[in-house]
């Protein structure tokens, strides 16, 4: 059965950077969920896994443009200590958790104050060449609600 759209895929990655230091990876702990087709990964990492199969490997880099776009030099705001989720003491260089109206955004800690600290709302991956190294785990076929609401349920997926 190869991934095609409103297949569950369980994948296992490890993300690293153009220097090839892992930034993230899925090998310690459970693999990641996704319903193809319906966003939920990076579309250059979609079409890269379109039409692979359980046990397949697949090496798939991505530019920036591909990835979390460009850094934008501008992307500086003041934000209430408050309204920052993540730890209880922040410091420059650490990542925080921001609700916003788009809903929850992750953002970097650039300059810390008494009440207010300024973030980079950029993302944290931002201007980024990335490589992606993917095994794909398992393949099901989505399940009519799933596939209505465009993401995985259950284990891995969304919980309602």
């Amino acid at each position: 059965m190869p991934i095609e759209k409103n297949t569950v895929v369980t994948f296992h990655y490890i993300l690293s950077d153009e220097t090839g230091e892992t930034v993230e990876s899925s090998r310690s702990g459970e693999p990641s969920v996704y319903l193809h087709g319906h966003g939920g990964i990076l579309p250059g990492l979609a079409e890269a896994l379109a039409g692979k199969e359980a046990g397949d490997s697949v090496s798939v880099t991505l530019t920036p443009d591909q990835a979390y776009g460009q850094r934008k030099p501008d992307a500086i705001q003041r934000v209430p200590a408050k309204h920052l989720m993540g730890a209880k003491k922040w410091k420059p260089g650490m990542i925080a958790q921001v609700n916003t109206e788009q809903g929850p955004r992750h953002v970097l800690v650039a300059k810390v104050g008494h009440k207010f600290i300024d973030v980079d709302t950029n993302h944290p991956l931002a201007g980024k060449t990335l490589t992606f190294d993917v095994e794909v785990v398992s393949l099901r076929d989505a399940e009519s609600e799933e596939i209505a609401h465009g993401h995985v349920h259950g284990a891995g997926g969304h919980h309602h």
